[in-house]
């Protein structure tokens, strides 16, 4: 009964992001407890070898090349979805970048990159999907936060102003769509060892020894933490819960 209520199989999602760090980390968590995947991101040849690396492991996935900030690319990417896949059950809005300048050195095409890659695009790919979850009678949608949806950072006015939106965004959909048995959630998380994080300990000095001293956990996270969480939010075992923002952190964001 208890494994009922976190399978997947027959379901299909769809991963903006999904060829590296936390939207691979969910893509195979996802995959392994049954769903087919459609890996999304502007670089085909790293997202055909994340489908590579899925259907080794015996899940169905495809790679979709798409720029998740054009409208026009994403209605296309939905289009292909359906047509190859059949439907759309699970969307997980990972695409992400990040500018790393203080408030006063940011230029505005810089903040705009940004806002558009992380927010913008979960509101693109959010609209277009939603048709097709309406009409099968429901579907799950999981966005990704942050610590900086909740903390400040001098370093990064531009990725935590989207990714705090993206919380607020969250909780919109999660309203207006709970009459369509759609779930909206947002899963934040602490400091994961990605590219994205990595450069970032080249940029910001001590970096690491903070994030450790910060961490109940005692490490940093790995994309595979977020496995658990993702076949969760993507499952019946979620259908009452809808608008929440999870910190996925190692307990960053309640230590003392």
């Amino acid at each position: 009964m208890t494994a009922g209520l976190f399978d997947l199989s027959g379901k299909v999602a769809v991963v903006t992001g999904g060829n590296g760090g936390i939207g691979l980390g969910m893509a195979r968590g996802l995959a392994q407890a049954g769903a087919t995947i459609a890996v999304v991101g502007r670089n085909q040849t790293k997202s055909e070898d994340a489908v590579a690396e899925l259907t080794k492991s015996g899940a169905k996935a495809v790679a979709i090349a798409a720029d998740v900030t054009d409208k026009t690319a994403v209605d296309g990417m939905i289009t292909r979805v359906l047509k190859e896949l059949g439907r759309i059950d699970i969307l997980v809005n990972n695409a992400g970048i990040n500018i790393r300048k203080p408030p006063h050195e940011i230029a505005l095409d810089e903040w705009d990159s940004v806002i558009k890659t992380n927010l913008t695009s979960a509101f693109v790919c959010s609209q277009a999907a939603h048709p097709a979850m309406k009409a099968a009678g429901g579907g799950k949608i999981i966005n990704i936060g942050s610590m900086l949806s909740i903390f400040g950072a001098s370093f990064a006015p531009a990725y935590a102003a989207s990714k705090g939106g993206i919380v607020q965004f969250t909780r919109s959909c999660a309203v207006a769509w709970a009459p369509h048995n759609i779930q909206c959630n947002a899963v934040l998380p602490g400091w994961i060892d990605t590219e994205l994080t990595q450069n970032a300990r080249r940029e910001v000095d001590g970096l690491h020894d903070k994030v450790l001293a910060r961490t109940p956990a005692g490490r940093w996270g790995a994309s595979g933490d977020f496995a658990g969480i993702a076949v969760f939010l993507s499952s019946r075992a979620s259908d009452f819960v809808t608008g929440t923002a999870i910190p996925v952190d190692g307990g960053f964001s309640v230590q003392g």
